[in-house]
C-alpha cells in the first residue's frame, strides 16, 4: 500500500484504478474539471445550511464527519486526477502560489 502522505503516489494509485476499469478514456482535462466542480459542491452542501457554530462543529457528528471525509477525498482526487492529466505538480503549484500571495499581501 501506498503512503498516504506521498502525492505521487496517489496519484499512481488513482490512474491504475481507471486504468483497471478502462476509464482514462473519460478523464480528459474538461471531464476531471467538472467532475471536481461537482464533488466540491456535494461538500458545500453539507454545509449549506448549517450556522457557523454548527459548521465548526461539524465533525463531532460521526455520520456527518464521514460525510465531509469522503467529500474532502473525492475533492482531492478529481484534484490529483486533473494535476496528473495537465502534468501539473500541485505541491509546487501551491507553493509557487503562496509565494505570490505572500508578495500581494505584505504583512
Amino acid at each position: 500500500m501506498t503512503d498516504p502522505l506521498d502525492v505521487a503516489g496517489l496519484q499512481r494509485r488513482l490512474a491504475e484504478f481507471a486504468a483497471a476499469r478502462n476509464w482514462q478514456q473519460y478523464h480528459t482535462p474538461k471531464n476531471l474539471a467538472a467532475a471536481l466542480s461537482v464533488e466540491a459542491s456535494e461538500l458545500v452542501e453539507i454545509f449549506q445550511w448549517l450556522t457557523p457554530e454548527e459548521s465548526a462543529a461539524v465533525m463531532a457528528d460521526p455520520d456527518t464527519a464521514h460525510r465531509v471525509t469522503d467529500e474532502v477525498a473525492d475533492v482531492l482526487a478529481y484534484l490529483l486526477q486533473l494535476c496528473e492529466v495537465l502534468g501539473i505538480d500541485p505541491l509546487a503549484a501551491l507553493n509557487a502560489k503562496i509565494d505570490r500571495n505572500e508578495r500581494r499581501f505584505p504583512i
